[in-house]
């Protein structure tokens, strides 16, 4: 099992909920995050200049099994992916155990439903 971390644009959040869906990657969770990039200017708007500093990001926290991984990388690069400074990062973080609170399984099976799969 892997967690996969990323961290987008919040512009790009919904076309990257709709690939990861569309991947079959149907729970996930999402947090507003606030960073610090390397890019430092000002930007002026109407007259008045704000400090860019201060980087509003969406960050996507996502556990899969070891055989989704790469499908769900590659839906997050597609659709998160403009070209430009600042579309982000995914990190891939090994995950020890996941227990199904309810049922208290143990481990891959903890994070699907098997009796969907059948």
């Amino acid at each position: 099992m892997k967690k996969i971390e990323a961290i987008i644009r919040k512009t790009k959040f919904e076309e990257v909920k709709d690939a990861l869906l569309a991947a079959d990657i149907e729970w996930f969770s999402y947090y507003d995050v606030r960073g610090v990039g390397k890019a430092r200017q000002g930007r002026i708007y109407r007259g008045v200049v704000y400090d860019t500093s201060f980087i509003e990001r969406t960050l996507v926290s996502i556990i899969v099994r070891d055989k989704n991984v790469e499908k769900t990388v590659k839906a997050i690069l597609e659709a998160a992916k403009t070209g430009e400074i600042g579309d982000g990062r995914i990190f891939i973080i090994p995950i020890e155990d996941s227990i199904r609170i309810r049922t208290g399984e143990r481990g891959d099976i903890a994070l699907y439903n098997a009796e969907l799969e059948k």
